[in-house]
């Protein structure tokens, strides 16, 4: 099956002012973290969604591929030493 990968760079924003410049969600105060932490202590999309209409499926996919992308970033870093 073939991957499409989403390209977060429209979803996902950094404003110096905003969150102590966070990554955040589509310029709103919910950031990155705060999606992949609901996510890792086990709420649902469905749950997230609920407590956060204004989120999208798409959102939470921007989310997981940013960090996704920070990790091998830091990885090829470390390895390239």
């Amino acid at each position: 099956m073939s991957q499409v990968k989403l390209d977060y760079h429209t979803r996902i924003t950094i404003e110096p002012g905003k969150r102590g410049g966070q990554p955040c969600v589509r310029s709103m105060r919910i950031t990155v973290y705060d999606v992949l932490g609901w996510l890792a202590s086990g709420m649902s999309q469905e749950e997230i969604f609920e407590d956060f209409p204004e989120l999208e499926l798409e959102d939470i996919q921007a989310c997981l591929h940013y960090a996704a992308d920070r990790e091998r970033y830091h990885w090829t870093i470390a390895n390239a030493a």
